[in-house]
């Protein structure tokens, strides 16, 4: 059988083809590691948020303790106010980290669109490597049939001079 003249084209469609899986495998990774660092922080909030109403809780039955003043009471309110700063911080993290979520699931849907058009174009290719090699089939079978009658007309010329 003659040599496939796109046999390069083909080979370099499905290397794309697999580095597009790859990509896109990646990137299905990178967003399932940012949504659990996301998760991971939404728990952290709920955590200092449950923490604060124990700790200001427990500061003041000290302050109650000690018969502290008015004094005692601004302390305890600074107290909480740095708690509730802290949980602050820790949803802007969250809100940066949506960002980053929202980021990776673009990319997901970009690296999957490349790899179905990737494989579309490898597709194309080996559809016309098919009907190469069916044409050369064809071929092939229709020099054999026609080598086949030279032969029996050969034969029946023979026949018939003897």
């Amino acid at each position: 059988m003659p040599p496939y003249r796109l046999q390069s084209l083909l080979d370099m469609r499905e290397k794309a083809k697999e580095e597009a899986e790859q990509a896109f495998s990646d990137a299905v990774k990178a967003l399932a590691k940012e949504e659990k660092e996301q998760a991971r922080l939404e728990a952290e909030l709920e955590r200092r948020r449950k923490e604060r109403k124990a700790k200001v809780a427990e500061y003041f039955q000290q302050i109650m303790a000690k018969g502290a003043g008015i004094n005692g009471m601004n302390m305890m309110g600074r107290f909480e106010e740095r708690l509730k700063d802290e949980e602050a911080q820790v949803s802007l993290q969250i809100e940066h980290q949506k960002e980053v979520v929202r980021t990776a699931g673009r990319l997901v849907e970009q690296r999957r669109m490349l790899m179905a058009e990737a494989a579309k174009e490898l597709k194309a290719i080996e559809k016309n490597k098919e009907k190469f090699v069916k044409q050369v089939r064809k071929e092939r079978q229709e020099r054999e049939e026609l080598n086949q009658e030279e032969i029996g007309n050969a034969l029946f010329l023979a026949r018939q001079r003897k």
